[in-house]
């Protein structure tokens, strides 16, 4: 993959030279074969060149992992996909939804059924971020559901829940893909019925059988000086800094996001991934059925869901835990790729069909849920050098 390492080399050291980040890991492999480039520096100071290890707050790359848990306690028998999510979560037991969408958050009816396990899996327990912001109970749910990227306001988890239950939801239990919130609901599921906190079930059962040594709620001591600088963009288009290598990502935060609370690296990352390709074993170990691997990626929605959620899906599916293409409509577009991208800058997806994964990770942060131009570069020169 000589070629792609010059093409993927030259694509990112555009984004750097011209300010977009400061640095950037991308890494693509193919069966054993793994290709990864680190160019420019892990802060804006230049202060040490980026490296492969070096560590990235990952955002919403980790919704697949905290999808792969609940799987877990499915198999094992502790949750059941069509259970009322109320067994575990008895703030949940009696929602209550907005008469229409647009509806202010007092005209509101029963929920026509629970919320299931399989509704948060699915993101469709009813609350989420639709295409538009301006309703009434997205704005409720935006005094909740917080930037999931600085997670230093968040209470603890039981008072989150506590809170979130106060705000109606958007759409029937069922209905809509809604992004976000139900992936925040994953965790907590997981570390109520695991009698577990998310951080020691995730370590236990998923990082350390994978030996992913570097992944965690936050960086460990013996690896703050590998930790990247994470950065916004002011109006102006420079970087303005909003959390430095020793800042709040050295240690654990009281909510443990199941939708976004991750530290890691190009190479946990790729374990994952592995592990999902190879139908759920990884390292020796077998961690999902493989009939649990197929739910995470596959599509689960209808036409007119995805079509409802153009914002953030772009018209493509979603699985558990990440979104899964159904068309062709961009060379890096495959049907069954599957994948997230974290609002901090970063992505990963896998496609199936070639035992192909991308990641590219960066530490500036999204504008919005568009993919960003370093993104999109990123995917259009994976894709070209795929078999």
């Amino acid at each position: 993959m000589d070629t792609l390492h010059d093409t993927l080399h030259a694509t990112l050291r555009r984004y750097v030279d011209d300010g977009t980040v400061p640095g950037a890991v991308g890494l693509v492999a193919r069966g054993d074969d793994v290709e990864v480039v680190a160019v420019g520096s892990v802060d804006t100071d230049g202060s040490a060149p980026m490296a492969r290890d070096s560590l990235f707050r990952v955002a919403s790359l980790t919704k697949p992992v905290t999808a792969a848990a609940v799987l877990m306690l499915v198999e094992e028998g502790t949750l059941a996909l069509d259970a009322p999510v109320a067994r575990w979560l008895p703030e949940l037991a009696a929602p209550h939804v907005v008469r229409t969408p647009r509806s202010p958050v007092d005209d509101v009816v029963p929920a026509a059924r629970p919320i299931t396990v399989a509704d948060l899996l699915s993101s469709r327990t009813g609350w989420g971020f639709p295409d538009d912001f301006s309703l009434p109970a997205v704005r409720a749910l935006f005094e909740v559901q917080k930037d999931g990227r600085d997670l230093r306001d968040w209470p603890d988890p039981d008072t989150w829940l506590r809170l979130l239950a106060q705000v109606p939801l958007l759409h029937q239990p069922g209905d809509a893909w809604l992004y976000g919130t139900s992936s925040d609901l994953q965790g907590i599921l997981v570390a109520r019925a695991s009698r577990r906190t998310l951080p020691d079930f995730l370590a236990e059962r998923i990082f350390a059988p994978l030996g992913m040594t570097d992944t965690g709620f936050a960086a460990s001591t013996r690896q703050p000086h590998r930790l990247t600088a994470s950065y916004t963009r002011a109006p102006d288009g420079t970087l303005a800094l909003a959390d430095a290598q020793d800042g709040s990502w050295t240690h654990v935060p009281r909510f443990h996001s199941g939708g976004g609370g991750l530290v890691s690296t190009a190479d946990d990352l790729l374990a994952f991934s592995r592990m999902l390709l190879a139908g759920g074993e990884g390292n020796g170990r077998r961690l999902l059925d493989p009939a649990s691997v197929r739910r995470m990626t596959t599509d689960h929605l209808t036409p007119e869901q995805r079509a409802a959620a153009t914002l953030f899906l772009e018209g493509e599916g979603w699985g558990h835990g990440g979104q899964v293409d159904v068309s062709t409509r961009a060379p890096w577009n495959v049907p069954g790729r599957y994948g997230w991208v974290g609002g901090t800058g970063t992505t990963a997806h896998l496609v199936p069909d070639t035992g192909t994964t991308t990641i590219l990770l960066t530490q500036v942060a999204m504008d919005d849920p568009t993919p960003t131009p370093i993104m999109r570069s990123f995917w259009e020169c994976t894709a070209a050098a795929r078999p």
